[in-house]
């Protein structure tokens, strides 16, 4: 239709042209000079005429480009998962992409020169959020660089979109504004997942943080990379002087060894491997270990190991005090037996031996070998009589250093004989306590001459009594003999265990079941060729005894 307009134009000019120049030439110009203004006029309107459409043809291929350029933006906008937007100056939607149409349901809407608050009429659901991008605009606006905010869209369907939106202003030169370019990107499935992986992490943070276990972790050559603070708590050690470490730094040296096969069994056959190990608290105590290592994948590649260490120190030692006291019940069991059987012979044979001994004079050294022999027996049965039977202790009060005394007194000799010097420390005033002295005493004399017979030529036996406040004494017998060896130490206390020659190893089980009845403690320390030292903690007073009676319990 423009075109049209634009050649009937061009006819009426020309003609107009033509015929009112002609006019003019022929009224009013000499007929000397009529051939050259006609040359001249006709020249001129080849020229003006050529101007005009090379004029047309330029604007033409200005207008092509534009359209092209146009549609080649058109096409890039519309390929766009994102909402692109531009606006004039004022405001005005010049381009919008379909998923920015499609988003505020303007799809069938001619949005072109149009604000946002006069876009808000033609949708009602959007309405509300159409005329707030006009605000938002208008902060873009005024900080007057490129702005990037977040923006909340609600749906139809009851749900949310979320929008990192970028709003770039443009101005001219003199600084008024030129235009305003939206770009916003729907990420909110992006936020959803970064919601999902926070709570994950608070979840595992959670599991890691908070666990009543050790949680490690390290990488494939056996650096430890983390741990959680109840590494803290359980060790005694500070994590933070443990991270970076390699883990053969920290293990005893007996489980240096199986460490490469430990972690090639994880990794090569992608399962848990348990094991348990002993371990030094910062304390100098050990602490059992139960551990658990399993492989740490991440995008399926096995980057490191993971795992947790229970302490079942406590549940370790629980057994070994159960499993020895089921020992002990049957050995009482077997001594009962035993020791019933066994002194009814023993007195008949004591007997004769002493009536042979006074009717026969002539061998009066062998007859006494054999009493000393069956003596002997008979203490032996007496222990066994101990372990196998509760005795109802009668307690009374007694002077400790007295009794002390009383064992001292009775092992003098003994200690002459192994040329081993008996050196007592008490304190000056009396310690009175609970207890059943004739029990103590053989619980004196049984660890006094155990420090005596270990002791070399020249030794010394120091007995040490000293009160706990109000309610504990304590008495320790330190020798410097020979000591005891770290897996003799374990054993110490179990029936039918001794390190002499001639020992049942009966001697330290009633030792220990007379400190337990007495609701005391024993501890023994020692180490090999530097003598032993044994620690009883007794209470000065018992408590709820009844009738000031008790009976020694079956198990230590």
């Amino acid at each position: 239709m423009n075109k049209k307009k634009i050649i009937i134009i061009y006819f009426i000019t020309s003609i107009i042209w033509i015929y009112g120049s002609n006019y003019v030439i022929e009224q009013y110009v000499p007929s000397s000079l009529i051939e050259l203004l006609e040359r001249s006029k006709e020249i001129f309107y080849v020229a003006m005429t050529g101007g005009f459409i090379y004029f047309f043809i330029s604007k033409k291929e200005e207008l092509d480009v534009t359209q092209e350029d146009q549609k080649r933006l058109s096409t890039l906008i519309n390929s766009m998962v994102d909402f692109v937007n531009f606006k004039d100056g004022e405001g005005r939607w010049i381009e919008a992409n379909e998923f920015g149409l499609q988003l505020f349901q303007l799809e069938n809407v001619d949005y072109r020169g149009k604000k946002d608050s006069e876009l808000a009429e033609y949708t009602d659901f959007y309405g509300d959020a159409l005329r707030y991008c006009e605000t938002s605009d208008e902060e873009a606006w005024n900080n007057r660089e490129i702005t990037r905010i977040e923006e909340v869209l609600p749906v139809p369907d009851g749900s949310v979109k979320i929008f990192d939106t970028i709003k770039v202003p443009l101005f001219h030169e003199d600084g008024s504004r030129q235009g305003l370019v939206i770009i916003g990107r729907d990420i909110t499935e992006k936020k959803e997942m970064a919601l999902k992986l926070a709570e994950s992490q608070q979840q595992y943070k959670s599991l890691f943080e908070y666990s009543l276990d050790i949680v490690y972790m390290m990488d494939l050559g056996g650096t430890i990379t983390n741990l959680n603070p109840q590494y803290d708590v359980i060790t005694g050690f500070k994590r933070e002087e443990v991270i970076g470490k390699n883990v053969k730094q920290l293990l005893p040296k007996r489980y240096k060894r199986y460490l490469p096969k430990f972690i090639s069994t994880v990794v090569e056959e992608i399962k848990p491997v348990m094991y348990e190990m002993d371990i030094p608290h910062a304390n100098g105590n050990r602490i059992i270990l139960q551990c658990t290592s399993l492989p740490m994948i991440i995008n399926g590649n096995i980057t490191g190991i993971i795992g947790y260490g229970s302490d079942v120190t406590t549940l370790r030692d629980a057994e070994e005090r159960l499993r020895r006291t089921e020992k002990l019940s049957i050995v009482g069991e077997l001594s009962a037996s035993v020791a019933h059987e066994i002194r009814n012979p023993l007195t008949s044979l004591k007997g004769f031996v002493q009536l042979l001994q006074m009717e026969d004079e002539k061998h009066q050294f062998f007859y006494q070998i054999m009493l000393d022999e069956l003596n002997r027996i008979n203490d032996i049965v007496g222990e066994l009589l101990v372990l196998a039977k509760p005795q109802l202790l009668k307690y009374t009060k007694a002077d400790l250093q007295k009794l002390l005394m009383d064992v001292i007194s009775l092992l003098n000799t003994e200690a002459s004989l192994y040329n081993v010097q008996i050196e007592a420390l008490f304190p000056e005033n009396d310690i009175w306590i609970e207890c059943e002295p004739n029990q103590l005493k053989q619980l004196f004399i049984n660890l006094i001459k155990n420090s005596i017979e270990a002791s070399q030529n020249g030794g010394k036996v120091s007995i040490i009594l000293e009160q706990i406040e109000n309610s504990h004494v304590l008495i320790s017998i330190k020798d410097n003999g020979c000591g005891i060896s770290k897996e003799r130490l374990e054993k110490i206390g179990e029936p039918f265990y001794s390190s002499k020659e001639k020992g049942t190893g009966l001697g330290l089980t009633v030792s220990f079941k007379i400190v337990q009845s007495h609701q005391g403690n024993i501890h023994f320390d020692s180490q090999k060729n530097q003598g032993t030292s044994v620690q009883i903690s007794l209470p000065i007073k018992q408590k709820d005894p009844k009738n000031n009676q008790r009976s020694i319990p079956e198990g230590v």
